[in-house]
């Protein structure tokens, strides 16, 4: 001190030292409570006893200074000024979930390190491309793929535990800034001795809802896309499946074993159809592009390689 102000001319700046910020994971637990309405409930979740969790709660209150939650036998539920902080917490984690996120990316190995998640029918048939000229454009930067279907991916954007998402569906995904990369066709596949192979009219979008096809798992662009697009057509769902596979390749082979008529990208068929192992059947009555989409957590701190993907991607639509 000198003259009795604080040195460096930062007046108060003593009194910041001593500031007691709220603990996170209390608020992360009242968070908990306001979405289940139960402190057991929102206990169980945090993995922690009900009595731990409610002293817990009684700390934070008397750290902000205002009541959070009505507590009654039936539950609990926020306060009004309850409901404002809630509010304004959950972007206090996203901030520290960012923050602890950037530390851990620091700690990883010099090199960028994109951690990429690709729906089944991308991750095969365009990601290759695409990384082979990322590692042209930035030949230091490292990706950790993982191949899922477009629910998995989204979720694995929104948790945090991917930079960068590509998708294959009708709907954009909820909560996640999106950008369109290219565009796609759905195609009736069948095998070469199928009374469809035959035809010489489009097939009616009516009788493909009607057949059991061979279809991937619930959850992948592919199937959910052909969903929606008949139901929007028809405003009836589609029967139930033949057989449900977990890849593209599985059903192919189905298909070509005579199993059940399909519908797959014109991506992940072109090969067969080309070689004739696979005959395309033209279906009238609905429209089965879909766009492919770029997907990212909004408001998070950039991460360049992520952006340079996502323009390679996109170059050429």
């Amino acid at each position: 001190m000198t003259n009795g102000h604080p040195r460096n001319g930062a007046p108060g700046a003593g009194a910041g030292a001593h500031r007691t910020w709220p603990d996170l994971a209390s608020i992360e637990l009242f968070l908990l409570v306001v979405e289940e309405g139960s402190i057991g409930r929102a206990a169980a979740r945090a993995g922690l006893t009900q009595a731990s969790a409610g002293r817990r709660l009684d700390t934070l209150e008397r750290e902000l200074g205002v009541p959070l939650l009505l507590r009654t036998t039936g539950g609990s539920r926020p306060t009004p000024q309850g409901r404002t902080v809630a509010d304004w917490s959950q972007a206090v984690l996203d901030a520290a979930r960012d923050l602890t996120g950037g530390v851990a990316a620091l700690r990883r190995d010099r090199r960028a390190t994109l951690r990429l998640a690709a729906s089944m029918t991308v991750a095969e048939y365009l990601v290759p491309g695409w990384l082979a000229r990322l590692r042209e454009r930035a030949p230091e930067v490292a990706v950790a793929l993982e191949v899922l279907n477009s629910e998995e991916v989204a979720q694995r954007v929104r948790d945090g535990d991917a930079d960068l998402g590509f998708v294959e569906s009708l709907d954009a995904p909820h909560g996640l800034d999106r950008r369109l990369v290219r565009r796609d066709r759905l195609v009736a596949v069948v095998a070469p001795g199928h009374p469809w192979a035959a035809r010489s009219r489009p097939l009616p979008a009516r009788t493909l809802a009607g057949t059991a096809l061979v279809t991937r798992e619930r959850g992948s662009g592919t199937r959910t896309t052909l969903e929606q697009a008949l139901r929007s057509a028809l405003g009836a769902d589609p029967e139930p499946p033949a057989l449900e596979l977990p890849s593209n390749a599985a059903v192919k082979v189905a298909v070509q074993s005579g199993a059940a008529p399909a519908v797959l990208s014109e991506l992940a068929v072109a090969a067969e159809l080309a070689d004739g192992r696979l005959r395309e059947v033209p279906v009238g009555g609905v429209d089965l592009h879909r766009p492919l989409r770029a997907v990212r957590r909004p408001h998070t701190r950039p991460v360049p390689p992520a952006d340079l993907l996502v323009e390679i991607s996109a170059e050429g639509e």
